[in-house]
């Protein structure tokens, strides 16, 4: 149950990473408004950040749909949701209103359309799914099992090892 769990939720971050990056990707000029809107960053970054970050989105949401590296790429996803969440707040402590531009889109916005406890409940959302993907990064149709890289696993989901124990067996200590 918990593999097909991961699954799901692998699939899930992965169609958001994909779906948030093409959208920032086919529409480059607005990406660069929304990354400039948040007035954090200097003029000569705005550009590098504006067409890195679709690309980012794309590769983290392909190596999720593959089951790559699923654990590194949780991790990096986790990171990238923090700055995300980080950034938002920071709009909304210093009072700009502007949309996050999350899903394409974004920029400055009229004083009451802005969303930001929305914005972060739902960045905390897919934080809590990169979470579950880092504790638990095995997952069923995954190009990790295939490659055998999730260590200690056979095909039928049991562990090759038993887990080590730390009891000691009093008569094995007899005699030495």
């Amino acid at each position: 149950m918990l593999d097909v769990a991961g699954l799901l939720i692998r699939l899930g971050l992965a169609a958001v990473w994909l779906v948030s990056g093409w959208l920032k990707l086919t529409d480059p000029g607005q990406t660069y408004l929304a990354v400039q809107a948040y007035e954090v960053l200097p003029e000569s970054v705005i550009g590098v950040v504006a067409t890195a970050m679709p690309l980012l989105e794309l590769v983290l949401g392909l190596l999720l749909l593959a089951g790559g590296l699923t654990r590194l790429t949780a991790v990096a996803s986790a990171a990238v949701l923090l700055v995300f969440i980080a950034a938002v707040i920071q709009s909304w402590a210093r009072g700009l209103t502007i949309d996050c531009g999350c899903f394409g889109g974004g920029g400055q916005v009229e004083a009451g359309e802005t969303r930001y406890p929305q914005e972060i409940a739902r960045d905390t959302g897919f934080l809590l799914l990169a979470v579950w993907l880092m504790i638990r990064p095995r997952t069923l149709f995954s190009a990790d099992g295939w490659l055998g890289w999730e260590r200690g696993r056979t095909r039928s989901g049991e562990d090759d090892e038993p887990e080590p124990s730390l009891a000691v067996n009093v008569d094995e200590t007899k005699g030495t």
